[in-house]
């Protein structure tokens, strides 16, 4: 993805890429401090997402967006603006989002899931949620299991952060130590089978694998807050409140790698 930012205050545009970074850190981002250094972006690069300031001199940010389309009708346009009263002329224009300053993450990361336009070949991703309870999110709906066990199948691979498990290592999770029994074995079938199914709802089978008695997700296909944290994203760090899949006594083990 190809995020441009026009904002004619030096500042408020270092400001907003830092949390567009934060929020989408895989994205190439292009920054410009007027009407100009914007339109000459758009037309050397394919950007998915223009974040517009509304009051710029020269041309307004909603005069710059009519222009932008023009150069590419799918872009999604998103106005970020310290005033409310443009709401309504921006989205005459069919914006994908009218932000206030200052921007908030949580902000940000609900107007990029709700795009108008998803970019090529670009799919969104499944949102994980370790902190507090395990929850799996898609598009913001809660990813539905068949089966409770299932989903702690999907918890377990995701705390192992891309590493396998294999079916007797999963028979002794979910059944504390018990010894790996053919009716075990049989019902972990079932429940990797849950696991297909609810990806596949979701168009997110990449996410999982499963191979020779060994099962993983690939971490890169998911966001997840354990992850950031990881990482080091200091908005993530902040919002941590000393629970980690709380459902799960298993998951204490994990605790260690969470200071």
């Amino acid at each position: 993805m190809n995020i441009l930012i026009a904002d004619d205050e030096h500042m408020v545009l270092e400001e907003t890429k830092e949390v567009v970074e934060e929020v989408r850190p895989e994205a190439g981002i292009f920054t410009a401090e007027d009407y100009i250094g914007a339109l000459e972006a758009a037309k050397n690069e394919q950007i998915d997402v223009a974040l517009l300031d509304i009051e710029m001199p020269g041309m307004s940010g909603l005069d710059l967006a009519k222009r932008l389309k023009e150069l590419n009708p799918d872009m999604n346009i998103i106005f970020v603006t310290a005033y409310a009263g443009y709401a309504l002329d921006a989205f005459k224009l069919y914006a994908s989002g009218y932000l206030m300053k200052p921007l908030q993450n949580e902000h940000v990361e609900k107007a990029f899931a709700n795009l108008r336009h998803l970019p090529p070949q670009e799919k969104p991703k499944l949102k994980v949620q370790c902190f507090g309870n395990f929850e799996v999110f898609h598009k913001g709906q809660p990813v539905v299991f068949a089966r409770g066990k299932a989903k702690e199948v999907f918890a377990y691979l995701v705390d192992l952060k891309g590493a396998a498990a294999n079916t007797g290592e999963l028979c002794a999770i979910l059944w504390e130590d018990s010894i790996e029994t053919d009716k075990n074995k049989h019902y972990l079938r079932n429940l990797i089978a849950d696991i297909r199914r609810a990806l596949q709802e979701c168009q997110a089978e990449e996410v999982f694998y499963s191979k020779r008695n060994q099962f993983a997700i690939y971490p890169d296909k998911l966001e997840c807050d354990y992850y950031e944290y990881l990482k080091g994203n200091q908005t993530v760090i902040n919002s941590y409140q000393g629970e980690y899949m709380k459902q799960y006594s298993w998951a204490e083990l994990s605790m260690r790698h969470i200071t």
